[in-house]
């Protein structure tokens, strides 16, 4: 049993396991050549009380913490669904939570304390305006930080607001924003000095804002089912009440929220190689040639050993990162660590599934297909690899 595993997360377990068999498996090879999830879906997770995991009642979420939201997206992806699923589905996960961390500063609130947020006059109006109708269901968020020339260095973002009386005139583009082409809004990392001088602002930025404009749909190796869009911003007039807390303290509001990006990230890579290990056995079992089911080879069950091995062991170490991280204490380092293992984890197996499947596994029709491609980006996202590395190399003081 895991050291997450209570009574209440088991029935979390079976409700998440649920939705995904009736809500999600009859229809998922459609939404990947449609490259989006219906709007509907948002609100039918949000009615089941799913959407809402890991927000305060208070601001219209179904409360629980870090470790419930690890559960829901660990069990959608071993039910059958997929990381791009989890992308397109919960991308509130990042549109939502600097506003709440700054509401719960100025009111006083635990999680603002937590994560040390910098309260604002509009902050409440956000929750009423964005965080509540998202949770609900009725609205779609999108996070913009990445920029074309700009990659994993956030400090260096060049998209500018200029202040401008009760208005921020905001200049600019970005690319790879998950569900961009859906999102009704975009909480939006803007540089308020001169471009790349690290005095970073977040502002949300209505859709359909004069000047904000939504490019086209970036294709992707995977993720089909969520969409990606580039966004340009030309003079784009943005209440100064749709700042997210201070002038001047994104930067450190957004690397507040990479632990639990980042922890997404290493559940959605483990519980993917879970699912590949559940997926491989099966075929290796059916499967069978010169007479034999596969499983019956002993080079076979060794391989399939080695596969289980390294899921299982990424899963528990990613679960004590993320208790500690839920405990509020602060660790960078070990959570860096979490996600390259997850990560690592994930592209062995999903690799040596689809090379057990043979030539099914390299069809459109195998789920261990899709998998496969999901997997690359998770080594991308929230921080590459080679970006962990270099926190982890700090951490030892190197």
């Amino acid at each position: 049993m895991s050291i997450v595993d209570t009574p209440e997360r088991r029935q979390l377990r079976e409700l998440t396991r649920a939705f995904v068999t009736r809500e999600v498996l009859p229809h998922l090879d459609d939404w990947e050549r449609a490259g989006e999830v219906p709007r509907a879906l948002h609100a039918t997770a949000a009615k089941l009380g799913l959407l809402g995991i890991g927000f305060p009642e208070s601001v219209g979420g179904s409360g629980g913490d870090l470790l419930d939201s690890i559960i829901v997206t660990e069990e959608l992806i071993r039910s059958g669904g997929s990381s791009g699923l989890v992308a397109a589905l919960f991308t509130h996960g990042i549109a939502l939570p600097h506003m709440v961390a700054a509401a719960g500063a100025r009111t006083g609130g635990s999680l603002g304390g937590r994560l040390g947020g910098v309260s604002s006059p509009g902050d409440d109006g956000l929750i009423e305006r964005y965080v509540r109708p998202t949770l609900s269901g009725t609205m779609i968020g999108a996070l913009a930080i990445t920029e074309p020339d700009g990659g994993s260095d956030v400090a260096g973002i060049r998209t500018t607001a200029r202040r401008d009386g009760d208005h921020y005139v905001v200049n600019g583009s970005k690319t790879y924003i998950t569900s961009g082409h859906r999102a009704d809004f975009v909480t939006t990392a803007v540089c308020t000095d001169f471009p790349g001088s690290g005095e970073l602002t977040l502002l949300v930025i209505d859709k359909g804002s004069p000047g904000f404009t939504v490019g086209r749909r970036l294709e992707k190796l995977g993720w089909h089912c969520s969409d990606t869009a580039e966004l340009s911003f030309a003079d784009v007039r943005v209440p100064v009440a749709n700042r997210i807390g201070a002038e001047n303290t994104g930067f450190l509001a957004i690397m507040q929220h990479f632990a639990a990006e980042r922890l997404s990230l290493a559940t959605q890579a483990y519980a993917t190689a879970q699912r590949c290990v559940e997926l491989a056995v099966r075929w290796c079992r059916d499967r069978e040639t010169f007479g034999r089911p596969l499983a019956s080879r002993q080079l076979i069950r060794h391989r399939l050993a080695e596969m289980h091995t390294r899921a299982e062991a990424a899963r528990s170490y990613v679960h004590v990162v993320a208790a500690r991280v839920a405990a509020g204490e602060p660790v960078v380092t070990e959570v860096a660590m979490a996600k390259n293992v997850a990560v690592a984890a994930c592209d062995h197996v999903v690799d040596q599934a689809l090379q057990l499947h043979g030539g099914f596994g390299y069809l459109r029709e195998a789920e261990v297909e899709r998998h496969y491609r999901d997997a690359r980006i998770l080594g991308i996202g929230g921080g590459t690899t080679e970006i962990m590395n270099e926190i982890i190399a700090k951490g030892m003081g190197l």
